[in-house]
């Protein structure tokens, strides 16, 4: 079976089971906790090492039953709300780009049960949650997964950064929804280590890196590879140039909800390590 002809089969979780296998007996493939540093998005239409390590991150992962990310581009104040259209749109929230970019389509379907699911397990960890029919899918949910899931068969959710929010809260959001993962659901984590749009070099997305970037980007990579939780939680103060790396959290928050939704047993699998624009980190990486 070609992967195009999977991706035709490929199935969603609905309630407890899983609908669409070729028998009851049949289970989805268990998935990892990704952090995807998702960049500008000038990404949607570029080619190159990073759009490449996305591409063979979809290749080489078991295929997923849906997809749930949390971008950093979704924030709201309670109740945390779950996309739940079964055709979500496309929101291209960014201005000033190439006309090409706005062009781009990402027709993936949504899935209301899966997201009615969600919102179970959320509540159930104590935070108000509702569905939310109307709310599209923003750059940082879309433009990753057109790199990594191109043919776009795979249905998307979206779930909000809850503002005002900590990172035990994140923490919780991540255990909460972790079990999806023996479900074949692949848990999304969408934004950024390093991100300082003020600092970037525009005019050079190939710059030399800053040593700056570099010292927190790596001071992060080394916390992950021990699990230490407590100690990226504290970055402000134990981070090396951490004011600037993270002016604000936005970008590193969904980094939480990742690492909560990851296992004990888990290891970081890198994706891809670098920078654009000589400071935008885009590290992405698997926790499995």
């Amino acid at each position: 079976m070609t992967r195009r002809d999977m991706l035709k089969a490929a199935s969603v979780v609905v309630g407890g089971a899983v609908a669409g296998c070729s028998s009851p007996s049949e289970s989805p493939s268990p998935q990892p906790a990704v952090f995807i540093s998702h960049g500008s998005p000038m990404v949607g239409v570029e080619q190159d090492a990073y759009t490449k390590a996305l591409r063979r991150m979809g290749d080489d992962l078991p295929l997923p039953r849906a997809i749930v990310v949390v971008s950093a581009h979704w924030e709201s104040s309670a109740p945390i709300r779950v996309t739940g259209s079964e055709q979500p749109k496309l929101i291209y929230d960014f201005g000033g780009f190439p006309e090409e970019l706005y062009r781009l389509r990402y027709p993936s379907p949504g899935n209301p049960d899966l997201g009615r699911k969600i919102v179970e397990r959320v509540s159930q960890a104590g935070f108000e949650a509702r569905l939310d029919p109307n709310r599209g899918l923003d750059h940082g949910a879309w433009i990753p997964m057109l790199h990594a899931y191109p043919d776009a068969r795979i249905p998307l959710l979206e779930m909000t950064l809850p503002v005002p929010r900590s990172a035990p809260e994140l923490l919780k959001l991540g255990q909460a929804l972790a079990p999806l993962r023996r479900q074949g659901v692949l848990l999304v984590g969408s934004g950024g280590v390093v991100h300082n749009l003020g600092r970037l070099h525009w005019d050079d997305k190939d710059a030399p890196v800053d040593p700056w970037a570099r010292r927190f980007d790596d001071w992060i990579r080394a916390r992950l590879e021990k699990k230490d939780v407590e100690q990226i939680r504290d970055h402000a103060a134990a981070a090396p140039e951490s004011r600037i790396a993270v002016p604000t959290s936005e970008h590193f928050d969904p980094l939480y909800f990742v690492l909560g939704a990851s296992s004990e047993a888990d290891r970081v699998v890198d994706v891809y390590e670098g920078f654009h624009y000589g400071n935008l980190s885009m590290r992405t990486f698997i926790l499995r």
